[in-house]
Parts: C-alpha cells; sequence; structure tokens
C-alpha cells in the first residue's frame, strides 16, 4: 500500500513556506492554525526531515524544506490542472460558480445582473469575489474573472466585452460652492481626490499632458469604493465610468471637454472550463450584459 503522505499535506507545506507563518498560511487555506500545524508536523514526520526553523521573524525553511519547495509546486501545478480538466466535463447546469471583479464593478454593476441570472437559471449557485488583486483562475481561486486590462495570463481564454466611458464627476454640494468649471484652467483649480499608493491617476493626467504629485491631492485613499464616497461626500471631483455616475442622484458630470480614456472590460476563463455548462451559461449572461452598457 502506498503510504506516501497526502497532497493535503504538501500543500500545506507550500502555504507556509509562501507566508513564513502558521497564521497567515491557515488565513490563506481556510484552515485552523492547529490543524496546519498538524499537517506540518505530519509531513515532517513521515518525510522524516526538518522542513522549517522557528526564528524571530517567523518560519523558515531548512535546506530540505527548500529543496521539496520546487517539486511541491510543480506538485499543485499538476492538482490544479487534474482539478480543471474534472471540472470541464462536468455535464450539469447545477452547481457553483465562482465569479472576481473589481469591488467597484462588484458593488454598482453586478448585483442586478447577477440577480438576473438567477431569476433565470436558479440552478447555478454564484460566488462573488469583490477584489481589487489578480485571482489565479488556473488555481481555481476564481472560475471566471471580469478584468479591466487584457489579461495575460497563459491557458486561459478572454472575450473584450465593451469599452466603459469615464468621465469627471462632482457632488453638486461641492460645485455649488466652488463652481463649474468652463475650461482646464478652473478644473485644475478645483481639489481632485488622489490615489494614495497608487499611480493610476497620476499616470492618467500625465497622458493629458498634466503634471500632478500625490501630495497635490488632499485627500487620498486607494480603496474604489471609499474614493467614490469621498468624491460624493465633496472632498474633491474624481472621475468614474459614466454608468455609475450618472445615475447618482448626488453627482453631477463636468468638464466635457475633457476625454479620459475608457475603461476596457475583458472577461476570461481557463480553457479548460469553457465547455463546462454552467460556465458557459455565465459567461454568456455577463457578455450580453456588459455589450448592453457599452
Amino acid at each position: 500500500m502506498d503510504n506516501s503522505p497526502d497532497w493535503t499535506l504538501y500543500r500545506s507545506f507550500l502555504a507556509v513556506a509562501e507566508t513564513g507563518s502558521l497564521s497567515a498560511a491557515a488565513r490563506a487555506l481556510h484552515l485552523s492554525q492547529p490543524t496546519l500545524g498538524r499537517h506540518i508536523t505530519d509531513l515532517a514526520a513521515a518525510l522524516q526531515v526538518t522542513l522549517f526553523t522557528r526564528t524571530a521573524r517567523g518560519l523558515m525553511l531548512t535546506d530540505a524544506g527548500a529543496a521539496m519547495v520546487p517539486p511541491a509546486c510543480q506538485m499543485r501545478d499538476a492538482a490544479a490542472a487534474l482539478a480543471l480538466l474534472a471540472a470541464g466535463h462536468e455535464g450539469s447546469l447545477q452547481g457553483t460558480v465562482r465569479l472576481t471583479a473589481s469591488r467597484a464593478v462588484s458593488h454598482y454593476l453586478l448585483p442586478r445582473m447577477l440577480a438576473d441570472l438567477r431569476l433565470q437559471e436558479p440552478g447555478i449557485e454564484i460566488e462573488l469575489v469583490p477584489s481589487d488583486s489578480t485571482e489565479n483562475l488556473l488555481f481555481r481561486e476564481a472560475d471566471i474573472a471580469l478584468r479591466m486590462y487584457r489579461p495575460t495570463q497563459p491557458d486561459v481564454v478572454t472575450r473584450h466585452l465593451c469599452d466603459l466611458p469615464i468621465a469627471i464627476y462632482g457632488a453638486k454640494t461641492f460645485l455649488d460652492r466652488h463652481g463649474r468649471p468652463q475650461d482646464a484652467a478652473a478644473l485644475l483649480a478645483l481639489d481632485f481626490v488622489g490615489f494614495d499608493r497608487d499611480d493610476l491617476l497620476l499616470r492618467m493626467m500625465a497622458m493629458l499632458g498634466v503634471t500632478r504629485r500625490r501630495e497635490d491631492f488632499k485627500t487620498r485613499c486607494d480603496d474604489q469604493l471609499v474614493y467614490w464616497n469621498l468624491v460624493r461626500a465633496g472632498c474633491g471631483i474624481g472621475a468614474a465610468q459614466r454608468v455609475i455616475g450618472d445615475g447618482d442622484p448626488l453627482l453631477e458630470r463636468i468638464a466635457d471637454f475633457v476625454t479620459l480614456p475608457p475603461l476596457p472590460v475583458w472577461l476570461t476563463a481557463p480553457e479548460a472550463l469553457r465547455q463546462n455548462p454552467r460556465i458557459r451559461r455565465v459567461l454568456d449572461h455577463l457578455a450580453a450584459e456588459f455589450r448592453a452598457l457599452g
């Protein structure tokens, strides 16, 4: 009988190797810390090697543990590929689809779309992951991703759905106090809500020939939803998708003399999953909904 360690133990080992602590690895794998610790102990006992040493900065790989990381990564890739192949051959519309999108899209655009889908396909369960980070589709962190850039990850299929127009908005109360700009000079004299560590806004302004520093924005935030609510509260003006801004009664679109680059919307899924009936159904539904917005 094969007594080699279970893949679950290697998965826990990789999580600790990548995060440097039991607590962080447990959070990443949605396990309890004692369970994670037991996995590491069981794997070390089965292999008869010491995998980690404890330091003031966390857990550090031993030479034996470091040598195990590359083949363990290969095991993880193989396990992910097998799971994708199996899921790709499922033939039912029943089951779960895990979808990830930016926090703003998840908050403002997807709820109605997903409600319509649930009415049409009650057997499909949706797990929505609002995230501004890039989930790995090949490791089933998500089945489908909506991206605002063209994905370059290998072994995925992508569809460009539309380009969402972007405009500049200000709270009506803010504009009543400071005026509605009629030219570029008046626009640039107004306070902008800026990003904190993200340099996207600085780069966009540079494309328009305007040089600004982070410190020029007196209110700054990288969280998309909080940023938008700062604009709505009158902390300054800011840019957003017109499909969101035009429907907000607190806001007014301004400076139509400025042309901002649109926001592309890409729909992507692993190649191995695109023939799965429920994945295909959600892909087609989202494609139709977003193309109607473009």
